[in-house]
Protein backbone atom coordinates (compact mmCIF):
# COMPACT_ATOMS: atom_id res chain seq x y z
CA UNK A 1 0.00 0.00 0.00
CA UNK A 2 1.11 3.35 -0.45
CA UNK A 3 2.64 5.58 2.03
CA UNK A 4 0.13 8.49 2.59
CA UNK A 5 0.56 12.09 3.30
CA UNK A 6 -1.71 12.37 6.37
CA UNK A 7 -1.35 9.70 10.01
CA UNK A 8 -3.23 9.66 12.53
CA UNK A 9 -5.59 12.28 13.12
CA UNK A 10 -4.87 14.20 16.84
CA UNK A 11 -7.43 15.45 19.41
CA UNK A 12 -6.95 18.78 19.05
CA UNK A 13 -9.34 21.71 20.41
CA UNK A 14 -11.14 22.34 16.98
CA UNK A 15 -12.13 26.54 15.68
CA UNK A 16 -15.32 26.48 14.06
CA UNK A 17 -14.95 26.83 10.02
CA UNK A 18 -17.65 26.87 7.70
CA UNK A 19 -16.59 25.24 4.41
CA UNK A 20 -18.30 24.06 1.58
CA UNK A 21 -17.23 21.26 -0.39
CA UNK A 22 -17.97 20.11 -4.17
CA UNK A 23 -19.65 17.19 -4.08
CA UNK A 24 -16.59 15.00 -5.97
CA UNK A 25 -14.30 16.53 -3.30
CA UNK A 26 -16.24 15.11 -0.26
CA UNK A 27 -16.57 11.91 -2.50
CA UNK A 28 -12.36 11.52 -2.61
CA UNK A 29 -11.96 12.83 1.22
CA UNK A 30 -14.56 10.16 2.15
CA UNK A 31 -12.04 7.93 0.43
CA UNK A 32 -9.32 8.72 1.57
CA UNK A 33 -10.55 8.52 5.18
CA UNK A 34 -11.14 4.81 4.21
CA UNK A 35 -8.02 4.45 2.99
CA UNK A 36 -5.95 6.39 5.98
CA UNK A 37 -8.10 4.16 8.18
CA UNK A 38 -6.98 0.42 6.52
CA UNK A 39 -3.22 2.03 6.53
CA UNK A 40 -3.20 3.32 9.96
CA UNK A 41 -5.31 0.73 11.99
CA UNK A 42 -7.33 3.52 13.26
CA UNK A 43 -10.86 4.51 11.91
CA UNK A 44 -11.09 8.12 11.22
CA UNK A 45 -14.66 8.74 11.88
CA UNK A 46 -15.60 12.04 10.18
CA UNK A 47 -14.09 12.67 7.46
CA UNK A 48 -14.26 16.18 7.56
CA UNK A 49 -11.35 16.24 10.35
CA UNK A 50 -9.02 15.19 7.57
CA UNK A 51 -9.21 18.69 6.00
CA UNK A 52 -7.55 20.67 9.17
CA UNK A 53 -4.28 17.97 8.82
CA UNK A 54 -4.32 17.99 4.73
CA UNK A 55 -4.60 22.12 4.54
CA UNK A 56 -1.65 21.96 7.28
CA UNK A 57 0.15 19.08 5.78
CA UNK A 58 -0.28 21.28 2.37
CA UNK A 59 1.45 24.64 3.94
CA UNK A 60 4.12 23.02 5.23
CA UNK A 61 5.38 21.04 2.56
CA UNK A 62 5.23 24.49 0.21
CA UNK A 63 8.26 26.06 -0.41
CA UNK A 64 7.40 28.93 -1.58
CA UNK A 65 5.08 29.81 1.73
CA UNK A 66 8.14 28.73 3.87
CA UNK A 67 10.53 31.10 2.03
CA UNK A 68 7.92 34.09 2.24
CA UNK A 69 6.98 33.53 5.99
CA UNK A 70 11.65 33.26 6.27
CA UNK A 71 11.21 36.53 4.87
CA UNK A 72 8.09 38.52 5.89
CA UNK A 73 8.84 41.88 7.92
CA UNK A 74 7.07 41.41 11.88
Amino acid sequence: MAKLKLGAIADDKPVRVTLELPAAIHRELVAYADVLAQETGHPVGDPVKLISPMIERFMATDRAFAKALRTRRP
